[in-house]
């Protein structure tokens, strides 16, 4: 097999649908809750929220759904994304196997997050909204939506968690670069942070409570509309058109992925890339080993509960059942913010109970090495988060040479690292923190759940 460094599809060879796993599943997903009455929600219950347009995608049981013009347009700039085979790493680990990447860093925010940006802010202006409001971690969704409502006219609010706003302040800047307005969170904006800083005012903050602040901001106003950037099955729906690309780009080289890895928070990112596989796992027999990796000091996959819980910090969000540390729970302040949520949407936490994925969880040491490597192998300083993919991609090609397999692996670079710097100087000075799974801290969060 020849060694090609990158798989490129034109324009015209862009996808025109994403694709939708709900209906190919072995059992319907169970539904999402109020957070009020605990009785199953309908569009009425969302409609303050979100615009009809994502709510019935959010429940849709069709397998494709198009991609209207306007947002096919704003994907242009930067899609379809390349598909890299990692040759030098292999060459550095001394492989049999082959290593190959989806590049998502080449959007305008840096990261794999316009892919539902966009549709989002599309949505809600298609119905008349002017302002909505959202909250990020490491910032790589708040730029994506910043970017994206600007396109469409709409005015921006984001609350940035805490440990993230200080450590990654050109985050911010790329955010006002836009025309959002950004707040730490937890921030004297609203009654829930004015709770949570009362209560410690040194708090690192976590994604659950700056969706609360957010969830809150539009509820009290009926012109607001909320975005999130992951979880929600119309967010990783919006994703697919990254597995569907790399579906053609595999085909281009001749090759086909025996495991699929990638990093996982909320499940955006390594939705987007695994479910057209695991459409072909189901539909076609193919046999490919999907792994989520998930921060060793927020593993809610592996050391989580499968429960109904709220998506939020204090209970205003929609009530879903997942794999869950519970919601009061705030993570330590690993560098991968992107990864620091409690819970992991309801579709993943479906498809890792009925078997069809796989997971596991590494601490951010780890991480930083593979990262490190990535960077002097292949150029790219990858994204704390995406680290956790290359780590886990590392692991599954060294299995298989102690078992003298070759194996094709498969793994989604979700984004740059260019705003990361301190986080990489972090660990280049021997500073960083290995953080262990808290037990006793989800032990007790998880007492709210399990009642």
């Amino acid at each position: 097999m020849s060694e090609q460094y990158k798989f490129l599809l034109s324009e015209s060879e862009m996808p025109t649908q994403w694709y939708n796993i709900i209906p190919d599943l072995p059992n319907p997903l169970p539904p999402p809750l109020n957070p009020q009455t605990m009785e199953p929600i309908g569009p009425e219950d969302l409609a303050p929220l979100f615009p009809m347009g994502l709510i019935l995608q959010e429940v849709s049981q069709d397998s494709f759904i198009d991609i209207p013009k306007p947002v096919l347009d704003l994907y242009k700039l930067y899609r379809p994304s390349p598909l890299f085979r990692a040759v030098r790493l292999e060459k550095a680990l001394g492989t049999k196997s082959r290593i190959y990447y989806k590049y998502e860093g080449g959007s305008p925010s840096g990261s794999h997050k316009p892919n539902t940006a966009i549709p989002q802010a599309f949505y809600n202006a298609e119905e008349g909204v002017t302002k909505m409001v959202t909250e990020t971690g490491a910032g790589q969704w708040g730029s994506a939506l910043a970017f994206a409502c600007q396109a469409f006219g709409i005015e921006l609010e984001v609350f940035q968690v805490a440990a993230s706003y200080l450590a990654k302040p050109y985050r911010k800047t790329m955010m006002e670069i836009y025309g959002a307005k950004v707040y730490s969170s937890p921030s004297e904006r609203t009654d829930i942070g004015k709770k949570f800083l009362s209560e410690d005012p040194e708090t690192p903050g976590s994604l659950g409570i700056a969706i609360s602040e957010a969830i809150e901001v539009a509820a009290k106003d009926e012109k607001t509309r909320y975005a999130l950037g992951s979880v929600l099955n119309h967010v990783l729906m919006h994703q697919t058109i990254i597995g569907e690309e790399a579906l053609k780009q595999l085909a281009l080289a001749d090759d086909y992925p025996d495991v699929i890895v990638g990093c996982t928070g909320g499940g955006s990112n390594f939705a987007g890339l695994f479910t057209p596989f695991a459409r072909e796992n189901i539909q076609n027999n193919k046999s490919t080993i999907i792994r989520a990796v998930e921060p060793q000091a927020c593993p809610s996959l592996t050391k989580g509960t499968y429960a109904y819980d709220f998506g939020d910090s204090v209970g205003m969000a929609p009530v879903v059942k997942m794999h869950t540390l519970g919601h009061s729970f705030v993570p330590d302040p690993i560098h991968a913010g992107g990864l620091r949520y409690h819970g992991m949407a309801p579709l993943v936490s479906a498809m890792y109970e009925e078997k069809l994925i796989e997971a596991e969880a590494i601490g951010q040491k780890e991480c930083f090495e593979a990262g490190q490597l990535f960077a002097k192998t292949e150029g790219i300083v990858p994204a704390p988060e995406a680290t956790h993919a290359i780590a886990s991609a590392i692991r599954a090609v060294k299995d298989a040479d102690q078992n003298s397999e070759s194996i094709a692996v498969l793994t989604a670079m979700c984004g740059h690292g260019h705003f990361d710097m301190k986080a990489y100087e972090n660990f280049l000075s021997g500073q960083m923190v290995d953080y262990e799974f808290p037990s006793e801290k989800v032990q007790v969060a998880l007492e709210s759940v399990n009642k």
